[in-house]
């Protein structure tokens, strides 16, 4: 096996050329957090993008950064931190679920994998923050999109097509994104005692208020010990994050405790606990236990969420907990993965996607990893495909079987 590891665009171009002349595949990496997603690939050669690292561009002031596509997000934010400002969609760290140290995770990453976090609702994932990109298509290509400002507009914005391609269409070289003030605080309430169904209508109501909730979790029983090292004891929490100025986060607090005031025991959580919680959230720690055993992400209406839960689990043994108002699950499979168990569920209450982000490798090339698409969808990505990679040089078989 040979890893080629350029460290200019001009050498990744070089290194996609040779690979369509020879047509022979290629794994594109970056630190590998993400590697374990997806179905293994069977490529003798390697793209590893670790020594394309460097920020080129940071205009506070403009509210712009762009870096190489191997720049870690941990230095990213440790930049915006000095400045006060950081990514508002609160990439997700995948490294400790799957078995790796925390803060490898590449900003290239954060759009190959359309990396969000428990900010979603408010702020978007990856996609709604990128400005431009260069990249090389599988094609042996070089081509840009987009720009460095933030009203830039450029007709078709191929940026937004490489987010959640997983690798599958080109090889991001720079990418450009739109940063955004930090908060100067934030607090958390969490509420004990209610079950998923009153958890459910609770988060709605506040996520409807006038409060203006950045954050809306519920962690059931089975979870609740294994955040905060502990500190919440037993019984279900239902957590809700506040950000902002101190006085304008104090005012909104207090009005969330009045509006649900007798429903059960509200603790405030301030500024730094409420940032390990939702971090801890993010990045799925109760289920980060050094094990392979399955581990999905399932996004559906919050309505139809819990239902969906309540029924699997007359049919499999299953722990989960919710982030986005309910409507993101993340759910740890006591056994395989029961893929069609779990998307018929979900079908039947109301549709969504479920993608297996963990599980050992022989499972995960068994199955579909990622949602199967609609008979038109897929043909579209086909499309797409055949126009930016028509050989299949990228990362073959990621994504779908190929």
């Amino acid at each position: 096996m040979t890893t080629f590891t350029p460290s200019t665009a001009e050498e990744v171009l070089e290194t996609v050329q040779w690979a369509v002349s020879e047509e022979v595949p290629l794994e594109v990496v970056g630190h590998g957090s993400k590697r374990g997603i997806g179905r293994p690939l069977q490529t003798e050669h390697t793209l590893d993008l670790s020594a394309l690292s460097d920020i080129t561009l940071y205009e506070p002031a403009e509210l712009v950064l762009s870096a190489r596509a191997g720049t870690p997000i941990r230095e990213i934010e440790e930049l915006l931190f000095q400045h006060g400002q950081q990514l508002a969609f609160e990439p997700m760290d995948y490294g400790p679920l799957l078995g790796q140290e925390a803060g490898r995770g590449t900003i290239g990453g954060a759009l190959a994998a359309n990396l969000s976090g428990p900010r979603r609702l408010k702020s978007g994932a990856a996609r709604d923050h990128v400005l431009g990109i260069h990249a090389v298509s599988g094609r042996g290509k070089a081509f840009k999109s987009g720009g460095r400002v933030v009203k830039n507009v450029t007709g078709y914005d191929l940026s937004k097509a490489m987010a959640g391609s997983w690798g599958t269409l080109a090889v991001v070289t720079d990418v450009t994104f739109k940063v955004l003030p930090a908060t100067e605080t934030e607090t958390t309430l969490a509420i004990a005692g209610l079950d998923d169904v009153q958890a459910t209508a609770i988060m709605a109501e506040a996520m409807g208020s006038s409060a203006e909730v950045s954050g809306a979790s519920h962690l059931p029983e089975m979870v609740v010990r294994r955040f905060l090292n502990g500190a919440f004891g037993g019984g279900p929490r239902t957590v809700l994050r506040v950000e902002g100025f101190a006085p304008s986060v104090a005012y909104r607090s207090e009005k969330l405790h009045k509006l649900f005031a007798g429903l059960g025991p509200v603790e405030f959580l301030e500024a730094d606990i409420s940032r390990t919680l939702w971090r801890e959230i993010r990045d799925c720690k109760p289920f980060a236990d050094g094990t392979n055993a399955p581990v999905w992400r399932v996004s559906m209406a919050p309505t139809d969420a819990h239902q969906m839960i309540a029924a699997l689990r007359m049919e499999a043994g299953v722990n989960a907990f919710y982030d986005w108002q309910g409507g993101l699950i993340w759910l740890r499979m006591e056994a395989d993965p029961e893929a069609e168990t779990l998307r018929g569920m979900i079908t039947r209450f109301g549709g969504g996607h479920a993608t297996l982000v963990r599980a050992p490798a022989p499972l995960r090339a068994s199955l579909p990893v990622f949602q199967p698409q609609p008979p038109a969808l897929a043909a579209l990505s086909a499309r797409l495909k055949e126009q930016f990679d028509p050989k299949g040089i990228l990362n073959p078989g990621r994504m779908a079987a190929a």
